[in-house]
C-alpha cells in the first residue's frame, strides 16, 4: 500500500522529530429553530465549545516487523482535557485506506478510537456524529497517519512511538436550551459566551459511575504519549473562573 501525500488541515507542526501537533477551530452546523420549547428553542447569545484532540500514535514492531506489517498504530478523537466526549458525540466513523478489510470502521461509544497494523502512511477521514439535541449535522476531520520520524536518518524505536495530534475546538453557536442546560457544567465543555438574562442552575451532584464504564481517557494505556495543549488548559481555567463568578452573583 503506497503512501499518499498528506492533506493540510490547519495548525503548525511541532519541531520534535517524533511528534507533531496542530491547532484549529471548527464550527458545527446549526440546527433549524422550528419550535418554542426547551428542546428546540435556541439561545441566541450563547456559545459552547468542546476542545478536542485527534491524531495517531504508531509503534514500530522491531524484530516482529515485516515488509507488509511494520507498525501498529491507533487513531483517536479525545477531549483536550481527557474528559468523556460521549456527552456530545454519538458515534465516530474512521475511513481507512481501501486496502484494509472493512475500511469503514464505526465506533459507537467512547473512547472513540481504533487500532490497526500495516506499513503505509495514508490520510484517515474521521466523521463525528452528534446526539440529536446537539447537532443534526456531521463534522468531518482529516488526519495523516505517520509511521516514521521526521528525521529519516534517525533510528526507529519500539518503545518511543511517533505521535501526531491536532488540537481543535468544536463550536456550537446558538445551542438549544436543552443542550446548553445538559452540558453547561460538564468538565469537557467551555462556555465563552452566556445568553443574556439566563439564570444558570447550580451544578448538580456528581453521579457515581463505574470506573470501567467511564468514557474519559485519563487512564488510557497510551495517555503517557498524549500531548499537553496549553490553550486547552487556559480554556479550562476560564471556564472555572466563569462558574465562580456566576455562583458569587447568586
Amino acid at each position: 500500500m503506497p503512501p499518499t501525500s498528506p492533506k493540510k488541515h490547519g495548525g503548525e507542526q511541532q519541531p520534535d522529530t517524533n511528534s507533531g501537533q496542530k491547532s484549529q477551530r471548527s464550527k458545527a452546523a446549526r440546527v433549524s429553530d422550528d419550535a418554542a420549547d426547551k428542546k428546540t428553542r435556541r439561545l441566541k447569545d450563547a456559545e459552547i465549545s468542546f476542545p478536542i484532540v485527534y491524531g495517531t500514535i504508531s509503534f514500530w514492531l522491531g524484530k516482529k516487523a515485516s515488509e507488509f506489517n511494520s507498525h501498529k498504530w491507533t487513531v483517536y478523537v479525545r477531549s483536550a482535557t481527557n474528559e468523556d466526549l460521549s456527552v456530545i458525540i454519538k458515534r465516530a466513523v474512521f475511513q481507512l485506506h481501501p486496502s484494509f478489510n472493512n475500511p469503514t470502521r464505526v465506533v459507537e461509544s467512547a473512547p472513540f478510537e481504533l487500532s490497526e497494523s500495516g506499513w503505509g502512511e495514508f490520510e484517515i477521514a474521521i466523521t463525528l456524529f452528534f446526539h440529536n439535541d446537539v447537532c443534526d449535522k456531521q463534522l468531518d476531520l482529516y488526519h495523516q497517519l505517520k509511521l516514521y520520524p521526521e528525521d529519516d536518518n534517525g533510528p526507529q524505536s519500539t518503545k518511543k512511538p511517533v505521535v501526531v495530534e491536532t488540537y481543535d475546538e468544536i463550536v456550537f453557536s446558538e445551542p438549544t436550551e436543552a443542550f446548553f442546560l445538559r452540558v453547561q457544567n460538564h468538565p469537557a465543555a467551555f462556555v465563552p459566551r452566556l445568553p443574556a438574562g439566563l439564570n444558570l442552575p447550580l451544578p448538580g451532584p456528581i453521579e457515581h459511575v463505574n470506573e470501567k464504564k467511564r468514557g474519559d481517557t485519563k487512564d488510557h494505556p497510551l495517555s503517557q504519549w498524549f500531548m499537553n495543549f496549553s490553550e486547552a488548559d487556559e480554556l479550562l481555567k476560564l471556564a472555572a473562573a466563569r462558574q465562580q463568578v456566576i455562583l458569587w452573583q447568586e
